[in-house]
């Protein structure tokens, strides 16, 4: 294929596409794919999560503004584009009974509304591929489920003229993947490898919710090899300070032992108009040659 590739990432919140995806990403900016992300919401009610900020009068009440410079340093660092659709964070409801949304927030708009301003991207930028959230969001935040809902009706919409006529040029992407990251296989893996070696693996709890919950697994259809930029993701997951703790357990096991053991970032096919073999290694595969 001689037209230049084009990679689209939807994600719910700045941050999130530096813990999903972002290796996979930064190896194909270093190939010459043209990468975007676009990020729905401004996290402007999200939590600060790092335990070093929390407390700091001045990020509270210009959460919206720090956390924009945040992806912007994140975006530099990956390489990529990134634009905003614009819309209010839903926040992550908690309590029991849980509360209502906010009235302006993303999780109650209308989805074929809001799908519209992705379908403008979508025209706008024309990717061969989108990847984003599966139907449960790949964690059940309401954010997560709306990009997943948004993304999917923006997909078949914006290859049909009928739908979104003031949106631009029609533009069909070819495929779509979920994030699948975070998943059994590749946590176990490490889990078990970090023990091998005599290490206090940050995984335990985890695996334990996954037998308590009895959550389902989900089909990893594609694995895409990107250990050589590992250091390039955790450095723009750092980037976003009010998020994560450069001292956590997101950063416990070894670069060197995740390159050994899991050197790549999976995906869930989920829509294909061309014709592929699975499993993949390449989000592209299918599309190069054709």
């Amino acid at each position: 294929m001689t037209e230049q590739l084009r990679l689209m990432a939807v994600h719910a919140h700045p941050d999130d596409e530096s813990s999903k995806g972002a290796a996979t990403m930064a190896k194909y900016v270093s190939e010459g794919v043209d990468v975007l992300v676009v990020t729905c919401t401004g996290g402007e009610r999200g939590s600060i999560l790092n335990p070093k900020l929390q407390g700091d009068a001045y990020i509270e009440e210009h959460i919206h503004e720090v956390r924009a410079r945040e992806m912007a340093e994140a975006r530099e660092i990956l390489g990529v584009k990134q634009e905003w659709l614009g819309f209010v964070d839903s926040g992550l409801p908690e309590g029991d009974p849980l509360p209502p949304l906010p009235e302006d927030c993303f999780a109650l708009q209308d989805v074929e509304e809001a799908a519209g301003r992705l379908v403008r991207s979508i025209r706008a930028f024309r990717p061969h591929v989108i990847t984003t959230y599966d139907e449960n969001g790949g964690y059940p935040h309401p954010d997560h489920i709306m990009t997943h809902r948004i993304t999917m009706a923006a997909f078949d919409a914006a290859g049909d003229p009928d739908r979104h006529p003031d949106a631009g040029e029609p533009w069909q992407p070819l495929k779509l993947y979920y994030n699948q990251g975070f998943n059994r296989p590749r946590t176990l893996a490490l889990h078990e490898a970090m023990l091998e070696r005599g290490l206090d693996s940050p995984y335990g709890e985890w695996l334990k919710r996954w037998e308590e919950f009895q959550r389902a697994e989900r089909t990893l259809t594609t694995y895409v090899p990107c250990a050589d930029f590992f250091e390039v993701r955790d450095k723009a997951l750092i980037a976003h300070a009010t998020q994560i703790d450069p001292d956590g357990g997101w950063f416990k096991v070894p670069l060197d032992l995740q390159r050994e053991v899991w050197p790549t970032e999976e995906y869930e096919l989920a829509k294909s108009l061309v014709d592929t073999s699975l499993p993949e290694d390449d989000l592209f595969a299918g599309i190069r040659d054709n």
